[in-house]
Formats: structure tokens, C-alpha cells, sequence
């Protein structure tokens, strides 16, 4: 009897392409499996070998807001007429805390893979969008601890916690689109590297309504805070946890600068996905 011959082995042709297409969407659809095993990879390495594990997801926030707590609020007397300055500021660096990481995480990603980059192939975009994944974990934890806070003062939610999906959804897009877009720079030039942390630090400070009520902020500076798009987000998180009134006008200018910054980051990602493996 002649021999059967074995079936052909599928053939996956590997293309430069400058823009997306539906197949790309198809793609990253069909490796859903690697984004989540990434995502679990990068939470195991972070706290592997720690002595406080987890607790390192809360450690940092919390020494920055005793930061904020002491030095700027009663020290500077940026408490005065706030009611519970210590929700207040944990309303506001937690968002903070889950944008800084997330970025800084995501725009290191490729680099941080450079093997994994350089000897398979995969779509590129699962490393830094892995890492806002595994943000959004330390920020669900930061968030009971925030809730526990919440109840120790007796302050209950309001309905506009029903806002708070929506939000951290606009931030964690975000901090995606600044983070694609970053680790693909980064990729290619390495000075944006070491500008990252320091960029990150100067963000931070202007964008003081982390730290400092509305009321605190000079009159001329008010109308021009909601250019910076964490302003909003993170004004709004406030709102949403503590029953203060949302900024609608600040949420969307966050909300269209979000789409805006993803989109742009998205084709500067692709474009650089081309040579990726050559230049990193």
C-alpha cells in the first residue's frame, strides 16, 4: 500500500504593513490567551521574592500620601476647609499611582523583552498593554484599601460611584495610549528612558488637584487645567468616591484627548512595529 502523505503544515505569512487593518484586530483577538499570561507573568515577577508581596501595591501610594498629608496638607495648610483632607488626597494619588505605573511599566516593556522581541513573533502591543493590565490589579487592591478608609470616617458613596467604572476605564485607556506610544520611542531612542521618571515627577506636580483643593488653585490657572487630560480623570475619581460634583466640561475634554492620544499612538506603534526587532 502507497504511504499517505502527511498533511501540509499551516503557512503564516509575516507582513510589514504602515497601517491597521482588520486582520490585525483578528490577530490580537486570537493571541488573547498571551495578553492574559502576560499580564499574570508581570504581577508574579513584581512581587516575586518580596518580603511584603502584595503589600508593596499599597506601601507606595500610602507613603505618598502621608507625604501629601503632612508636608502639603497640615505643614503647607492645604487642609484648611476640606473635610477629610486624608480621603482626599488618597482620591487623588490613587488614580495618580495607577497612571505613573502603568506608563512607566508600558514604556519599558519593549525594551524590558528584548529577547522575546527579537526571537518570536507575536503582536508587539501585548508587552505594554500587559503591563496597564497588571496596573489595574494594584489599583483594585488600592481600592479596598480606600473603601476601609472610606468607612473608618463614615463617609458612604453616593450614586456617583456608578461613575467610577467609567472612569478608571478613560484612565487605564490613557495611560495605554501614552504607554504604547512611549515604549515604541523608547525602542528607538533611549534617552526617553531616563526622561520617563523625571516627566512622570513633573506631570505629577502639575497636576495639583492631587494634592490641593480647587479652591487653593490661583483664579488665572483654573480655566487652563483641564488641558492636561489627567486633571480631569483624576478630579473626577475624587467626585465619583466621595460624592462630589462631577466636572462634566473636564471629563470630556480628558475623554477626547484619551481617544485622540490612543489613536495617534496606535498607527506611531504600528509604524515602528516594522522594524522593531532590527532597532531595539
Amino acid at each position: 500500500m502507497p504511504e499517505t502523505p502527511p498533511p501540509e503544515s499551516a503557512v503564516t505569512h509575516i507582513d510589514s504593513s504602515l497601517g491597521w487593518r482588520w486582520s490585525d484586530v483578528v490577530e490580537i483577538w486570537r493571541f488573547r490567551e498571551l495578553f492574559v499570561m502576560l499580564t499574570l507573568r508581570d504581577i508574579r515577577l513584581r512581587y516575586k521574592q518580596t518580603i511584603l508581596g502584595l503589600g508593596w501595591s499599597v506601601f507606595q501610594p500610602l507613603a505618598t500620601i502621608l507625604v501629601f498629608v503632612v508636608f502639603i496638607g497640615y505643614m503647607g495648610k492645604a487642609a484648611q476647609g476640606v473635610d477629610n483632607y486624608t480621603l482626599f488626597v488618597m482620591a487623588g494619588v490613587l488614580p495618580w499611582t495607577f497612571f505613573a505605573s502603568a506608563v512607566l511599566n508600558s514604556g519599558n516593556s519593549l525594551v524590558n523583552n528584548e529577547r522575546l522581541v527579537t526571537k518570536t513573533y507575536f503582536p508587539r502591543l501585548a508587552l505594554p498593554a500587559a503591563n496597564v493590565f497588571a496596573a489595574i490589579f494594584d489599583l483594585g487592591i488600592c481600592l479596598l484599601i480606600f473603601a476601609v478608609a472610606m468607612a473608618l470616617y463614615g463617609v458612604a458613596p453616593t450614586w456617583k460611584l456608578a461613575m467610577l467604572p467609567v472612569i478608571v476605564l478613560l484612565l487605564g485607556m490613557f495611560a495605554m495610549g501614552v504607554g504604547v506610544f512611549l515604549s515604541a520611542l523608547i525602542a528607538s531612542q533611549r534617552d526617553f528612558r531616563f526622561l520617563l521618571n523625571l516627566g512622570l515627577q513633573l506631570w505629577m506636580f502639575a497636576t495639583p488637584c492631587i494634592y490641593l483643593p480647587t479652591e487653593s488653585i490661583p483664579e488665572a490657572a483654573k480655566p487652563w487645567l483641564p488641558i492636561n487630560p489627567v486633571y480631569g480623570l483624576v478630579v473626577n475619581f475624587r467626585a465619583s468616591t466621595l460624592g462630589n460634583e462631577i466636572e462634566w466640561a473636564s471629563l470630556a475634554v480628558s475623554a477626547g484627548a484619551t481617544f485622540v492620544t490612543l489613536a495617534v499612538s496606535l498607527v506611531y506603534f504600528r509604524r515602528v512595529e516594522r522594524t522593531l526587532a532590527d532597532t531595539i
